[in-house]
């Protein structure tokens, strides 16, 4: 195959002529900079992607990106994006959306789409509050948190996207945090290439209404104590000094150092994002500080029929058994008499 015959695109490409409309250090920005790379690397056309989304700031991000975009009402965001994957199979799909936008009005959209196994790609922007709409806390603010609509601390348990997915039987799961770009891109790009729904949880910074939500994460010299870079089949390694990592204590997690104790790196657990059952894969996803590292990278990614996928493998089986191959046939079938 000759490759210089190969479209070749950059970021660029997929850059529309629009202002990027966020507050100055919002982590939309990296999310939007990492997606448009993530595309180019693909290199799938412009013309070939349609970006959907709901209402919110993330929301606005069909503006920025070339190519076909629609921005819907609030929460539909995923019901949009369905019809247009089912409609037109061969376009790849973005979905855009916040934590209350996916998860408080849209919520059953999300659920069923991930359900159905929809082919695709769910960019969830969880900074836990609105900021469109001035700081009230969302579904996945934590507990005890004081916001303009919980003045005395919000008295609800938050939601868990990856607990939501994974018990919608997703086959998807990732996580991003919007200052490490480098883990961010392999994820996207995993991402782009599950056939079916894949949902990223993207740990952005409101700082407006909640700058420092994910600081415990993002603070430089600290972050690789406090997160874990999750990727298939390598030991599930994480430090500063890459001399920690996770094994099984019984039916849990724990976190050891290499070299202490008799530990040594065999001992630590290998990564399968491939393993239908997702008991481990739930325990990864639910890791928290201080007592663990946050799980970031492809957490879950499993293969499945995809909705789109069944849906034209049925009509087309339900074709080749039928006498019926076209309208005409279809009319010649009804009982017809002369006037």
């Amino acid at each position: 195959m000759d490759t210089s015959l190969i479209q070749q695109y950059t970021a660029k490409d997929y850059k529309s002529d629009q202002y990027v409309r966020w507050c100055p250090g919002c982590g939309d920005y990296a999310v939007l900079n990492t997606l448009q790379k993530v595309m180019a690397e693909l290199g799938v056309a412009p013309h070939d992607i349609a970006v959907i989304s709901g209402i919110g700031c993330s929301s606005r991000l069909p503006y920025y990106n070339a190519g076909y975009g629609y921005h819907t009402i609030h929460g539909r965001g995923a019901a949009v994006a369905s019809g247009v994957k089912i409609t037109n199979p061969k376009l790849t799909v973005w979905q855009i959306t916040g934590d209350g936008d996916c998860l408080a009005i849209g919520g059953n959209h999300f659920i069923h789409s991930v359900r159905r196994n929809i082919d695709i790609n769910v960019l969830l922007f969880n900074n836990q509050i609105y900021g469109l709409t001035k700081g009230q806390y969302s579904p996945t603010t934590p507990k005890g948190y004081i916001t303009k609509s919980s003045p005395f601390g919000t008295i609800e348990r938050p939601f868990r996207p990856a607990e939501l997915t994974l018990g919608a039987r997703g086959t998807f799961f990732g996580r991003i945090l919007d200052v490490d770009l480098k883990s961010s891109s392999m994820t996207m790009k995993t991402a782009a290439n599950h056939k079916g729904t894949s949902v990223v949880e993207c740990l952005v910074n409101c700082v407006i209404f909640n700058d420092g939500a994910h600081k415990w994460l993002s603070e430089k010299a600290t972050r690789y104590d406090r997160v874990i870079i999750l990727e298939h089949g390598k030991p599930m390694i994480f430090g500063a000094n890459n001399d920690k990592g996770l094994v099984l204590d019984g039916f849990n997690l724990k976190v050891v150092t290499i070299g202490e104790n008799g530990v040594t790196e065999a001992d630590i657990l290998v990564h399968d994002a491939k393993c239908e059952d997702p008991t481990l894969q739930m325990k990864l996803a639910m890791m928290e500080g201080p007592d663990f590292p946050v799980a970031l990278g492809v957490i879950r990614d499993v293969e499945a029929e995809s909705y789109d996928e069944a849906v034209i493998n049925q009509i087309e089986d339900v074709k080749s058994k039928s006498k019926i191959k076209s309208f005409d046939d279809l009319i010649d079938s009804c009982e017809q008499w002369e006037m």
